[in-house]
């Protein structure tokens, strides 16, 4: 959510940044949001007004009841009682402006940043850098499911029986790696000096609304039925949150952390949900990272963020790119972000494994968190997020990279603590 106060000073700035994100339809927001601004300062305006003017008439009734002024007393009686009622009809116009502004606000998008790309969408995402070499084996990688059950790892007829379809079972040696490599990412990010956590995987409404656009909000979150609670999506609603209406203080950043937590997603208008796979499911487990800093020191925690992700997955020998975002494929809360993808040698292509965004100081702004700096002075945080690793869309990439001619799937070595000194699946 944008400062109020651009919107007042830089209304151009704001209707250009609509257009680079193609959002035309946004436009008249900016205008609309002006006129009600005008008008609920306006009417606070009038309504100081009146509240010292009757405080001022107030004081004199009694000095008039006691000169035996009734008539003039009765009189400023009645001065105080209509502007009683006039400063109550506009308390509640107040509220009705305040309401119509934030509506309004919540939807008109962030500011990008300079260095993002524009495009109307993700088919003109701009390829940052590649890591590793792709590598196309001479023998046939199969479809990920085949490799699985071939394993004895996968179940999606039970999860089908139980559940319905983007559910699954694994099982065995596939668990077990699964588990793994969320156990590594734990401790590789701990070992970067993030603190780790395992937040609430439920959260109130308006943390919801706090962290993420309505758009967003409508296409991923379960509710929970006749409570104020939803399902997350990722465990960054949980950590963004747990900062909620708190004053930092400014030698506590930044704030690195690294969250464990299931997801839950509704994926509304996915392609390809009921086919065979892993790759777009309703529930599955993340490792994530979170930085609330200085905004002067969001950039380089943008750089740094997706940097350990692409040194995760190059540790288990897994080709990567970075993708930058154009305008039209950023949510409206972001500044800048850019996608980990890591190659399939099946498909000869590279695929989405994580998300590393800037989100300025909007989540800040929204969820009013604020730093008390040395100088006394109070500012908004910058945060930030990033996919560790996210199985089981990861389990596709790792056992296509490292499928064996044989049918195995070999275990790099800085797996096979986690699993008990295993080198490969059989």
């Amino acid at each position: 959510m944008l400062d109020i106060n651009l919107i007042r000073t830089n209304p151009d700035l704001v209707r250009e940044n609509i257009k680079k994100k193609f959002q035309d339809e946004k436009l008249p927001m900016v205008d609309e949001v002006l006129e009600l601004d005008k008008k609920n300062r306006d009417a606070i305006q009038r309504a100081d007004y009146l509240r010292s003017q009757r405080n001022k008439i107030s004081k004199q009734i009694g000095m008039l009841m006691g000169q035996g002024k009734k008539d003039e007393a009765e009189a400023a009686k009645q001065q105080v009682k209509d502007m009683q009622d006039e400063l109550a009809d506009i308390e509640q116009k107040e509220t009705e402006y305040a309401e119509e502004i934030r509506k309004r606000m919540l939807v008109i998008p962030n500011i990008i940043d300079a260095s993002v790309p524009i495009g109307k969408d993700d088919s003109e995402n701009v390829e940052n850098e590649r890591f590793g070499e792709p590598v196309v084996p001479e023998w046939e990688i199969p479809h990920h499911t085949e490799i699985l059950e071939r394993l004895n790892g996968l179940d999606l007829d039970s999860s089908r029986r139980t559940t319905g379809y983007g559910f699954y079972y694994l099982k065995g040696d596939i668990a077990r790696l699964h588990s793994a490599i969320l156990s590594y990412a734990r401790d590789f990010m701990i070992d970067r000096g993030f603190t780790y956590y395992v937040p609430p995987f439920m959260i109130h409404g308006n943390v919801v609304t706090g962290v993420m656009s309505f758009a967003e909000m409508e296409n991923m979150m379960y509710k929970i039925e006749g409570e104020d609670l939803y399902l997350i999506g990722t465990s960054e609603h949980s950590m963004i949150g747990k900062f909620i209406d708190q004053m930092l203080d400014e030698k506590d950043l930044p704030q690195t952390l690294t969250s464990y937590s299931p997801c839950f997603r509704k994926e509304v208008g996915a392609h390809g949900i009921e086919e065979r796979g892993l790759y777009r499911v309703h529930q599955f487990e993340k490792q994530e990272m979170v930085v609330v800093c200085k905004p002067e020191d969001s950039m380089m925690w943008y750089e740094r963020l997706w940097k350990n992700t692409v040194d995760f997955f190059r540790t288990l020998d897994i080709p990567v790119r970075t993708l930058e975002c154009c305008s039209g494929d950023l949510a409206d809360l972001k500044v800048k972000s850019c996608d980990v993808e890591a190659w399939s040698p099946r498909q000869k292509k590279y695929f989405e494994v994580g998300s590393c965004s800037n989100l300025g100081d909007a989540q800040a702004r929204r969820l009013k968190i604020r730093v008390k700096g040395a100088d006394g002075k109070k500012y908004l945080p910058h945060t930030l997020n990033n996919t560790v690793v996210a199985p089981p869309r990861m389990l596709i990439a790792f056992v296509e990279n490292n499928l064996q001619a044989d049918g195995s799937v070999r275990i790099p070595e800085a797996l096979r603590m986690y699993m008990g000194g295993k080198t490969e699946i059989r």
